[in-house]
C-alpha cells in the first residue's frame, strides 16, 4: 500500500511551512502534529500537471475553464453519487473564505449562525468577522465499551436553535472536525428537515469528504435528496484530500439562484474572485480532466486509498497505545478526517495542567510534540492530534505525546 511514497519522510524545515516553520516552539527537533495539513507528499498526477505548467514560465491572470467545471461533476457523480449542474458552481480561494462568503452573503449583523461544538476554529471567526452571533448546539457526547468517543448529533436541541427568528444559517460540518464523525444518511436527512421547517440555510463544509475509514461511506448533504439540495449551499475542495491547501483553490454550489447571485456579489466584495492558476490544474489533475475515454477511478483515487490507509494505520496505532498506557483518557472513534480527538479531563481532575493550552504547552517545551489545545475548538477537556503524516513519524510523535500524558 506504500507504492505512493506514504512512508517516504520528506524535509519540510525551511520551506516557511506553516506547520514546520512557524515561531520559536518549532525549533530544533519537535514533531508537529497539530495543524491540519499532510507530510504526504502529493499525488503523482498533480505534481506532474504543475511540472508541466510550471514549464511554461508564464503566470498571469487565470481563467477557469470549462474542463475545471466537468472534472468536478464527474468526480462527485462517480465516487459520490450526486449530480451536481454546471451552473451550480462558483469557484473561490478556499474553504475558508467560501465560509465567510456565505455569511455576508445571507445573514445581515446580528443574525444568528448555528454551530455544533467541538468545531473547526474558523467557524467561530467567520461568523464574529461578518458581525454575526455564534450559536452553539453542542453535540451528544458518550464513550463506548471499547473507551471510543461517540458523537451525536442533538436534534432536540437543534431544533429549538434553529427556531429563533434571527437564525440564518447551520454551519454544518461533514465529516466533522475534530468529532470525527461521518454522518449518515438519516442524520442527514433528519438535520435537512429540521433546517426546511424553520427556514435555516444549511451551508455544509465538507472540505475532509475523501478522508474516509474502513467501514464508513461519506455522504454530500445535498446528494440525500431534493429537499436537502434545496436548502443546502455545498464547500468542498481537493486541497484537505491531496494537501494541496497552499494552492487556494474551493468551490461553492448551491442550485438555489437568488442564494448563487448573493454569494457571487459576496466573492467580489470579499476580493475573493482571483484563483491560483496552479490550484485550478491540480484540481483536474486529481479529479481527471474529462476526455472521450471514462476511467472507473480518476488518476488521484489510487493515491487517495493509500493515504487512508496510512491514516487509519497511524490511529491505530494511537488507539493501541492509549489503551495499554493512558486507558483513562478516552479516543474518538475516528471515522472521517485524519485528526484524533482525545479526552483529557482525567489529566485536569489531578491538578498539574489547569486546561488544554496548558498540555499543548508543556507537551512542546518537555517532550518536543506539539499537538492542539481542544479550547481552540470550543471544548478546553480535549487536545486535537494530526495523524497524516509517515507511520515512523507518528509513532514517534505518538511516543512523545504519551509519555508526556503519563506525567501529568
Amino acid at each position: 500500500m506504500d507504492a505512493n511514497g506514504f512512508e517516504r519522510i520528506v524535509d519540510r524545515r525551511g520551506t516557511d511551512s506553516y506547520k514546520w516553520d512557524e515561531g520559536e516552539s518549532l525549533k530544533g527537533d519537535v514533531i508537529p502534529m497539530w495543524v491540519a495539513d499532510m507530510d504526504f507528499r502529493t499525488a503523482d498526477c498533480i505534481i506532474d500537471a504543475l511540472h508541466k505548467r510550471v514549464e511554461h514560465g508564464i503566470f498571469g491572470y487565470t481563467s477557469v475553464p470549462e474542463t475545471y467545471y466537468q472534472a468536478v461533476i464527474d468526480w462527485f457523480f462517480r465516487r459520490h453519487g450526486w449530480a451536481i449542474d454546471r451552473n451550480w458552481i462558483q469557484y473561490t480561494s478556499g474553504v475558508v473564505p467560501a465560509i465567510s462568503v456565505a455569511i455576508k452573503a445571507l445573514t445581515c449583523p446580528g443574525d444568528e449562525v448555528i454551530v455544533q461544538t467541538p468545531v473547526y476554529n474558523c467557524f467561530f471567526s467567520s461568523i464574529r468577522n461578518n458581525g454575526c452571533v455564534t450559536v452553539k448546539s453542542p453535540l451528544k457526547y458518550s464513550v463506548n465499551a471499547n473507551n471510543e468517543i461517540e458523537y451525536s448529533i442533538d436534534f432536540e436541541d437543534l431544533e429549538a436553535k434553529c427556531q429563533s427568528e434571527k437564525a440564518k444559517i447551520l454551519l454544518f460540518c461533514n465529516p466533522h472536525n475534530p468529532a470525527g464523525r461521518v454522518w449518515t444518511k438519516d442524520e442527514l436527512s433528519k438535520v435537512g428537515e429540521i433546517c426546511r421547517r424553520n427556514n435555516v440555510i444549511v451551508v455544509s463544509d465538507e472540505i475532509h469528504c475523501e478522508i474516509v475509514m474502513p467501514g464508513h461511506k461519506f455522504i454530500p448533504f445535498a446528494s440525500v435528496s431534493q429537499e436537502n439540495q434545496d436548502c443546502c449551499i455545498t464547500l468542498n475542495s481537493p486541497s484537505k484530500s491531496f494537501n494541496t491547501a497552499g494552492l487556494q483553490i474551493a468551490n461553492i454550489i448551491t442550485n438555489n439562484h437568488d442564494w448563487a447571485k448573493k454569494i457571487n456579489k459576496a466573492i467580489n466584495i470579499n476580493e475573493v474572485c482571483d484563483v491560483n492558476p496552479f490550484g485550478v490544474i491540480a484540481l483536474q489533475a486529481a479529479y481527471g480532466v474529462p476526455s472521450s475515454e471514462r476511467y472507473p477511478i480518476g488518476p488521484g483515487e489510487e493515491w487517495l486509498d493509500g493515504m487512508n490507509f496510512t491514516v487509519f494505520a497511524n490511529y491505530c496505532i494511537l488507539k493501541e497505545m492509549f489503551k495499554k498506557d493512558l486507558p483513562n483518557l478516552p479516543v474518538t472513534k475516528l471515522e472521517g478526517t485524519y485528526l484524533a480527538w482525545i479526552d483529557c479531563r482525567s489529566i485536569l481532575e489531578k491538578g498539574t495542567v489547569k486546561n488544554s493550552e496548558e498540555i499543548e504547552e508543556y507537551l512542546v517545551s518537555k517532550h518536543r510534540v506539539w499537538i492542539n489545545a481542544g479550547s481552540m475548538y470550543g471544548d478546553d477537556d480535549f487536545i486535537r492530534i494530526n495523524l497524516a503524516c509517515p507511520t515512523t513519524v507518528a509513532k514517534e510523535g505518538l511516543q512523545r505525546i504519551v509519555s508526556g500524558l503519563k506525567e501529568l
